[in-house]
């Protein structure tokens, strides 16, 4: 007997070393044949196109259009909203944009996840409508997922569809249909140059990179180090309670490549590095219109800071949520220099600028206030997974210090640039964002949408005449509150209210029937705790959602 135990003892030992070199070699090895195969050159110079100013109609040029989209800034982050660690960590610049135009006190996300709301944000129309349902992620991910999950004792499992992995693309196959018309393809026909920089998200081969799809000239985020792990500039806060994290760090490298070509690396702290790209389109162009869409990595996973920023915020104790502000801090002084560079070149009177963040802040950097006062995180259809910052600044059109309170989404973003550009929004299909200007400037009066609606697979929501349904399939149960009295979501009616969850469900099935069906499928299903980050012990009776990815 004692012999049996010693072999099951051996054996067990096998099995383990097995498992654990399964997941070495994913996170480890894979990454150095990555780099073999795929060389990082060192930093060179991007040439950003420039030319002259078209002749004008009737004096008058066409208002510049500057998108600036931050990755995962929770609706609390910014002091105009309470501020991360506790407002000590000023947005002097992100405020001041705010409070020189209009804050849409209830702007929703596109999704409460990336790439989702970034195909709305391009594309003016709910993803479904073209299969861009679940997110797209690198191959290597749901892997990584699958073998953890073999050793997991989770309260609530990761649900993993191992058949649907060994026959999923490529991940840069998958993204918006080159059918799509963008908000980038629409300006440029209204004759503005077009320049993106940062993430897109949104494909990489196929007509789907941003150069195929509007943009003349594009930076696209190659990786997604913020600077080297080991460089002397850096200070890095790994979370080793979340496995996205572990893979982040194995699998991310410090990269940029320009209008398709090679990846090099880029110079200096990523966030400020776009910065200084975005400052050189705007000189480049301040004879002509341009559209600039700076999409931001920050403050995404995984946490780094630059030294400099790390090290003016000592007051701050905890190390991962100091290099999380100091994050913060590196996208606020972005947003100023890019308003600034529009003074220095004369174009700031007429240029309309747009701020926002893709979805809410995630539960997994293990901080419980990013999302204050709302419920939920990113991938969750609660408030704090879409409920996000959302502000539009345009001298001499927008007043100062407007604000506006019904809902508006992403999917505005395209109708109101293209309204403030003078150009034509396709006709040939169904465009779901409203043009809002019209509303913040009081040349119109009510609300610009009847309802808004986020989808991913299973997992639903609904905004109408200030109600909200949530609906989910795992588990299987319907949320449902009155956003008007309780706009953080602490009671749910939906025992309460059978009629109004009919009314709302009865919506939603109308809108589904418009929907197109996924381009490709869910691969990981992954459970969230609504009111606990990752970091936090996950008990049985803890309310909870999944989020098929």
């Amino acid at each position: 007997m004692r012999r049996l135990i010693v072999v099951l003892v051996v054996l067990a030992g096998i099995a383990y070393a097995a498992y654990q070199q399964r997941l070495w070699l994913l996170l480890h090895v894979a990454p150095v044949i990555a780099d073999l195969r795929d060389p990082i050159a060192p930093h060179r110079e991007v040439e950003w196109s420039s030319g002259s100013a078209p002749a004008a109609v009737a004096g008058q040029r066409k208002p510049n259009i500057v998108l600036i989209l931050a990755d995962d800034l929770g609706y609390n982050d910014i002091t105009r909203n309470g501020g991360v660690a506790g407002g000590s960590v000023p947005t002097p610049n992100i405020d001041a944009l705010a409070a020189s135009g209009v804050a849409f006190s209830n702007g929703y996300a596109g999704n409460a996840v990336c790439a989702p709301s970034r195909a709305s944000i391009m594309t003016g129309r709910y993803p479904t409508r073209f299969g861009f349902e679940f997110t797209p992620v690198p191959n290597a991910m749901p892997r990584v997922f699958a073998l953890m999950a073999e050793q997991s004792d989770a309260v609530y499992p990761t649900i993993i569809h191992e058949d649907r992995i060994d026959a999923m693309p490529d991940f840069q196959d998958l993204g918006m249909p080159p059918s799509e018309i963008t908000i980038a393809e629409v300006l440029k026909s209204a004759g503005y140059q077009t320049a993106h920089i940062g993430k897109w998200h949104l494909g990489g081969t196929n007509g789907m990179r941003p150069e195929d799809q509007g943009f003349d000239d594009s930076l696209d985020m190659a990786s997604g180090l913020y600077l080297p792990e080991d460089s002397p500039d850096v200070r890095n806060a790994k979370q080793p309670f979340d496995p996205i994290d572990q893979t982040l760090w194995s699998i991310m490298r410090y990269a940029a490549s320009f209008n398709g070509g090679d990846k090099f690396a880029p110079e200096g702290y990523l966030t400020d590095y776009y910065t200084d790209q975005a400052v050189r389109v705007i000189e480049a162009n301040r004879e002509r219109p341009f559209f600039l869409y700076l999409a931001h990595w920050a403050v995404h996973t995984p946490l780094q800071a630059s030294r400099e920023d790390y090290e003016a915020l000592s007051h701050i104790e905890d190390h991962r949520l100091r290099v999380y502000a100091a994050m913060v801090r590196a996208l606020d002084r972005s947003v100023g220099r890019v308003l600034q560079a529009l003074r220095d070149n004369g174009v700031d009177d007429n240029t309309l600028v747009i701020f926002t963040s893709d979805n809410g802040g995630a539960n997994y950097i293990g901080l419980p206030d990013i999302n204050r006062p709302y419920r939920g995180w990113k991938l969750t259809l609660f408030e704090g997974g879409t409920h996000v910052p959302f502000f539009m600044r345009w001298p001499g059109v927008i007043a100062p210090g407007s604000q506006f309170d019904a809902p508006v989404g992403h999917i505005d973003i395209m109708a109101t640039a293209a309204d403030a550009a003078g150009a034509e929004l396709p006709t040939n299909r169904v465009i779901d964002g409203v043009d809002l200007l019209p509303y913040v400037t009081g040349a119109r009066q009510g609300a610009p949408h009847e309802a808004l609606f986020w989808r991913e697979g299973y997992y639903q929501a609904v905004i109408a005449d200030g109600w909200k349904l949530i609906v989910s399939g795992r588990p299987d149960r319907v949320w449902l509150f009155d956003m008007r009295s309780d706009p953080t979501e602490q009671s749910d009616q939906s025992a309460a209210r059978p009629d109004k969850v009919a009314e709302l469900q009865r919506l939603l099935a109308a809108h589904n029937a418009q929907q197109a069906e996924p381009a490709w499928p869910s691969m990981v299903e992954s459970p969230v705790m609504i009111d606990k980050t990752l970091a936090d012990p996950v008990e049985p009776g803890d309310e909870y959602t999944y989020w098929p990815n």
